[in-house]
């Protein structure tokens, strides 16, 4: 076979396995910070994991589908958070849109600025939306699902971790209630949290 030949199978073979490697920890669509047009972290801390507690939230903004739409209100989420909370960069580690997107907010192993006593040992994921009265879409639903199982699966996670809504932590409204009812159906929900 010719060098060309070699080098051609070479490169297809290595992006399969870029693509089953990723496939394997069952991550959901994360768009990356770049991908929304992230400002640049002023500050990172990171965590020891794998992280024990997992907060769920809701932004109180408009929900959304769309990638554009989605990714203007993570832009202004994150422009509030800094310049409104002067916090060195967005405070949730995941946004989850109805359209089935996960959006990276900081990230895995880094501490956010979503609860407050928590931070450095939780992981804040927030559906975007207001979750009072309506649940995120089944999309929505799922993509959190399949982050949390990601999650386990690279070792971020602890495989026992525990699952808060926000409002068992701290004074708010969040994730809503509808949201709320709903997270207490879920494996690894915990009634009574560790303060």
């Amino acid at each position: 076979m010719p060098t060309f030949g070699r080098i051609f199978v070479l490169v297809i073979s290595l992006h399969a396995w870029t693509v089953l490697s990723q496939d394997s920890n069952g991550c959901p669509n994360i768009i990356k910070r770049a991908g929304w047009s992230a400002s640049k972290s002023t500050n990172v801390t990171y965590q020891i994991k794998p992280v024990q507690y997992v907060v769920i939230h809701h932004t109180a903004t408009q929900s959304c589908n769309e990638m554009p739409v989605c990714k203007e209100i993570v832009k202004s989420i994150q422009d509030q958070h800094q310049k409104n909370n002067q916090w060195s960069d967005i405070g949730y580690n995941f946004l989850i849109a109805n359209g089935g997107n996960a959006y990276e907010g900081i990230g895995w192993h880094r501490v956010g600025a979503h609860t407050r006593g928590y931070n450095v040992k939780s992981i804040g994921i927030a559906f975007i939306g207001d979750f009072t009265k309506d649940l995120p879409s089944a999309k929505a639903l799922r993509a959190v699902h399949k982050l949390l199982q990601c999650g386990v699966n690279m070792g971020e996670l602890d495989k026992n971790y525990q699952l808060y809504g926000a409002r068992q932590i701290s004074a708010t409204a969040s994730p809503g209630k509808a949201l709320y009812n709903e997270l207490q159906e879920w494996d690894h929900y915990d009634s009574s949290p560790v303060l």
